[in-house]
């Protein structure tokens, strides 16, 4: 006659927490599937519910971690800073605003919204890290989804995607407790990806969508004459913040930005990516300096308008003002 089970009447071990999942390893011939995707999405699941966050590394090494920032950082480096999503009649586009490190939040909509795919794209409209308890794995997911399916699944830039943010709201701590020693370059990984990130993008050729906003048009005022060099006015672009000299910004103005900057600049000639992070919109008309965030803009429904009619456009979503919203053709 076999003997009961001791161990089944020990309190202390059914305490013991599950063993952890083996770890994630890279795809050997360097493509990843669905299948790879969905692997990656459960373990991410159960180690946020189960493993306590400084031992992730077991499961997600740093060398894995720092390889899929770097193949999604060469496929976002190649957008532009405004990207044209053009849907066929039978797709659907799923615009999604701030998951602050939310990653249950994530899971639950990709599966409740339905799966990227070649029938559904995905638009995020930034600040994926931050405040939420799991900033790294939330966007490190959104980044295998871009890798997976680069031109149904679109990631921009939010204002939480710099140095400054990351290091006042929580990520760098995040990502330094995480991976301890080896935090420092994974943390300066993702810097380097959030400065790849597109800025805009134009959904059917009539919907804007940004983090923040609209953005102001290059000033250009005359300045002294030079001592050198030919006679004459010399003009520059400047920060200047007299409202009568601003004015709104164009698309082609978007595109020329330079958006390869770990903090966008509240001062100087590129405050596009400034303007396009931390603007709001405001219920008093007119265009002027964001002063309660010391960057970005302020803007009235004159100006919005003025910014759809101008460039053909119908609607702006905005992350500062929608959460998740589905749209078809228009």
């Amino acid at each position: 006659m076999s003997q009961p089970d001791s161990r089944a009447d020990d309190p202390a071990s059914s305490l013991q927490p599950p063993p952890p999942p083996p770890p994630v390893a890279w795809p050997e011939d360097g493509v990843l599937t669905r299948d790879w995707v969905a692997g990656l999405t459960a373990t991410l699941d159960l180690c946020s519910r189960s493993l306590p966050a400084d031992q992730l590394p077991v499961v997600l090494p740093a060398a894995l971690a720092q390889r899929l920032v770097l193949a999604a950082s060469v496929i976002l480096h190649r957008e532009p800073n405004l990207v044209r999503v053009d849907p066929r009649p039978d797709q659907t586009v799923v615009v999604v605003g701030d998951v602050h490190g939310q990653l249950h939040d994530v899971i639950f909509l990709l599966q409740d919204a339905g799966f990227p795919s070649e029938d559904r794209i995905f638009v995020f409209n930034g600040d994926y890290v931050d405040r939420g308890a799991w900033g790294l794995e939330t966007f490190l997911l959104l980044l295998a989804w871009k890798v997976l399916l680069p031109n149904c699944v679109f990631l921009l830039r939010g204002n939480h995607e710099s140095k400054y943010c990351t290091s006042v709201y929580g990520f760098e701590q995040e990502v330094i407790f995480k991976y301890k020693g080896q935090g420092p370059q994974v943390y300066r990984k993702f810097l380097r990806c959030f400065e790849d990130l597109p800025l805009a993008t134009i959904i059917a050729g009539c919907v804007y969508t940004a983090h923040g906003g609209i953005f102001r048009g290059a000033i250009v005022v005359p300045s002294k004459r030079s001592k050198k060099g030919k006679k004459g006015n010399k003009y520059k672009a400047s920060s200047t913040i007299d409202p009568t000299l601003m004015k709104l910004g164009s698309l082609d103005e978007l595109l020329k930005a330079r958006r390869t900057v770990l903090d966008p600049p509240w001062e100087g000639s590129n405050l596009i990516p400034g303007d396009v992070l931390w603007s709001d919109p405001s219920l008093e008309m007119g265009l002027s300096s964001n002063k309660e965030r010391g960057i970005g803009l302020v803007w009235g429904p004159d100006i919005t308008q003025q910014f759809l009619y101008t460039n053909n456009l119908k609607v702006c979503y905005l992350s500062f003002i929608i959460c998740v919203l589905v749209i078809g053709i228009i």
